[in-house]
């Protein structure tokens, strides 16, 4: 595995935003450098922004597809669908069998 100091890794992302890029440019996969965020205690720079948060669930809201979202905002579709749902305070609902059943969040 790579040799990246945690001040690398913190300036790393600040330049390059994702994990995958990150993997990208050491040869290694995004789940390696998420794993070394953990380690080093960073937060991933996608996550924590409200402004870009709040943006996504308002364009959602309007009517704009969370494909399409994922695509203007340079994020994994379940990422973008992760952001709406935390922003919303839902329930998912999953289809199983042909019947509904809900699973709540755990924080």
């Amino acid at each position: 595995m790579a040799r990246i100091t945690k001040a690398q890794l913190a300036k790393l992302q600040k330049k390059h935003k994702t994990d995958a890029a990150i993997g990208e440019l050491f040869g290694i996969t995004r789940q390696a450098v998420h794993q070394m965020r953990k380690k080093y205690g960073i937060d991933s720079s996608i996550v924590s922004n409200p402004e870009r948060n709040a943006e996504i669930v308002e364009a959602y809201d309007s009517g704009e597809s969370g494909t399409s979202l994922a695509k203007k905002f340079d994020l994994s579709v379940s990422q973008t669908y992760r952001i709406i749902n935390e922003a919303k305070g839902k329930i998912k609902v999953k289809k199983a069998a042909g019947k509904k059943t809900a699973k709540k969040k755990r924080k």
